[in-house]
Formats: structure tokens, C-alpha cells, sequence
């Protein structure tokens, strides 16, 4: 099969040809149809997370059809449909993961990170964190859901029952959580890098409302901020624009630093919280109700070949939603 390699910070990927994988016990082996191009993909490839396993195929976003089940598999029959999230592996016998809180196991495995991921044409991966996608997807439409979407639906989730919610940073977690918030009635207020009026007229274009730049404040406070973007200079500017008891939640895995601020711009009750991976649980809540809204998934499609130019775009800010690898394109 041919997968794209990751060896080391600041080297492109490499294209080779590698020997087809096998399932395990309680692994299943996939074919794979399509792989989004998640920014957490980017910081692994740039080296801004550590230790990465040797010569791992990147990819977490996996969307593929069950070629075989190793031994104790029962989930999942040949030609299934599934999904493959950045949360790949868990012990199931710590504190967090019997608290229901397997985000936050120590010992996890992630998909593309420390597996094998998805910028493959096969995979193998936990049945456990397997999901079935709903049929009104297509390959492409469905893979940005297993990443994009379960972490802006849990740091939606984390932003509490905000009626005014800010959106930093409007890229394919974004463009997905904004949808959800809509259906649910919120008002949205979509802020992106300041004179970039293509991003705010696409921000528009989903949330009906207003959009702006990062340096701006909205026409009204805000209950909750989310931010997407990795730049910690976001955290001060989303609590100048919170109301009192208001909450910035941070979706990323990685953010860089974050300047200091005044403790005014804190006070009054305002928090600042991070999210952390998904749990199988924001899975089977997200991806039922992604197909009742239905959630529409701006997609821009890559050939397995051309990840690195994916990568390229997503660096250099030249997408809208997200971009997909698929195979056979």
C-alpha cells in the first residue's frame, strides 16, 4: 500500500511504499476512502508536539470501509462504513477513564501521532473507537465530522448555554461548530485575522451575523468565546469582549503563548478553560445530530500524493473549511 511518512520536523512527507497492515486483537483493518487534514496534523509535521512515533503515518481523520476484524471484534462486519478520530486508544482502567473522562487518560494513543493514521490507503485501528457514519455523507463531506467537528462540538459544549457566542479563528472546527450553535438557536459573532474580508464574507455566509476582525469587539458582550486559532494573543482579546460570567474556552491542542493581561479584563467572574481530545461519548452525541441539522462541510479534496501542498495551504491560511485527502482521487 502507499502511505505518506512523517520523519522529521520541517521535512516534507515522504511517499512510500509500505506493507499492508494486519489487524490485532480487537483492531480492525480499513480501507481507506478519505482523511482530513486537521492543523493538529500541522503541528505534528512543524514539531510544535513532541515525540511523535518514528516514521508514523499522520492522518485522524480517517473515513473508510471494513476490509477485515481481528480476533474479538463484534462491533463491525467487511464493508462497513467507519470513522477514525484523533482519540485512538485508552487503558480503561484509570480514574479519568472510569470517570467517563478517557480525554484525559495519561496513557492514551492518538491516531497519526503515536498510530498510524489515515494518509494511507490501509489502516488499522481500535474497534473500540470506531463510529458508524450516517449515510447522508459522502467520504469527503463526513471525514472533516471526526475531528473539526467532535472537538468544536465539545468546545461548544464547553462554552455552556451561551446565547452570544464569539468564534476566533474560522477555519473547519469552526465552519462546523458555528452550524450546531445556529441550530440551536444561538447568536453567532464570527471574528478572523484582522482585513481578511474573504474569511469574514465566509464566516458570514454560516452564521447570518456579524463577523470582524480579532482586534475588533462585537456589537454586543459576549456569554462565551471559542477560539480555534493557535495564538495565544486571542485569550486577552475574547475576555475584553466577554460579559461578566462569561468563559473563553481554548479548542486547541496547541496554542502559542499567551501575553499578559490585566486582571480587569478577568474579573467579574470570567474563566478561561481548555478542552482536551473527545470522548467516544461527544461521538455518538455529534455525529447523529450532524446529520439531523445536516451540518454542510466546506471541503477542499487533495490527492494522497499532494498532502504536503494540503498542509501548505492549511499553514498558510489559504482554505476555507477543510481539507481532505482522498484515495483514488
Amino acid at each position: 500500500m502507499r502511505a505518506m511518512i512523517f520523519e522529521k520536523a520541517g521535512v516534507p512527507l515522504r511517499l512510500r511504499q509500505c506493507d499492508a497492515p494486519e489487524p490485532g486483537p480487537g483492531q480492525i483493518l480499513l480501507q481507506v476512502c478519505a482523511c482530513g487534514v486537521c492543523r493538529t496534523d500541522l503541528h505534528i509535521v512543524d514539531g510544535e508536539l513532541p515525540n511523535p512515533k518514528p516514521h508514523v503515518v499522520p492522518g485522524h481523520e480517517i473515513v473508510g470501509r471494513v476490509l477485515a476484524v481481528g480476533p474479538g471484534v463484534e462491533r463491525f462486519t467487511r464493508g462497513e462504513r467507519v470513522g477514525v478520530p484523533w482519540l485512538g486508544w485508552t487503558c480503561g482502567e484509570c480514574a479519568y477513564c472510569r470517570a467517563g473522562r478517557e480525554n484525559l487518560c495519561e496513557t492514551a494513543r492518538f491516531t497519526g501521532y503515536q498510530i498510524d493514521g489515515g494518509y494511507a490507503e490501509q489502516a488499522v485501528a481500535d474497534a473500540r473507537y470506531c463510529f458508524p457514519i450516517p449515510e447522508r455523507f459522502s467520504d469527503t463531506e463526513a471525514a472533516p465530522l471526526l475531528c473539526a467537528g467532535l472537538i468544536g462540538y465539545r468546545t461548544l459544549r464547553a462554552g455552556g448555554d451561551a446565547k452570544r457566542l464569539g468564534i476566533y479563528g474560522f477555519g473547519a472546527a469552526a465552519h462546523i461548530a458555528a452550524q450546531v450553535a445556529r441550530y440551536e438557536g444561538r447568536e453567532v459573532y464570527a471574528f478572523t485575522r484582522p482585513g481578511d474580508k474573504t474569511a469574514q464574507d465566509f464566516a458570514s455566509s454560516i452564521t447570518g451575523g456579524w463577523a470582524g476582525g480579532s482586534d475588533e469587539l462585537p456589537p454586543e458582550p459576549l456569554d462565551a468565546a471559542l477560539i480555534f486559532a493557535p495564538v495565544g494573543a486571542l485569550v486577552p482579546a475574547a475576555l475584553r469582549a466577554l460579559a461578566p460570567g462569561g468563559v473563553v474556552v481554548c479548542g486547541g491542542i496547541h496554542m502559542s503563548e499567551i501575553p499578559p493581561f490585566p486582571y480587569e479584563i478577568l474579573w467579574k467572574e470570567r474563566s478561561i478553560r481548555s478542552v482536551a481530545n473527545l470522548t467516544r461519548r461527544d461521538a455518538e452525541e455529534f455525529l447523529p445530530l450532524a446529520a439531523k441539522i445536516p451540518v454542510v462541510t466546506t471541503t477542499k479534496p487533495y490527492r494522497l500524493e499532494d498532502a504536503n501542498t494540503a498542509l501548505a495551504d492549511l499553514r498558510a491560511g489559504r482554505l476555507e473549511g477543510a481539507a481532505v485527502l482522498v484515495m483514488g482521487k
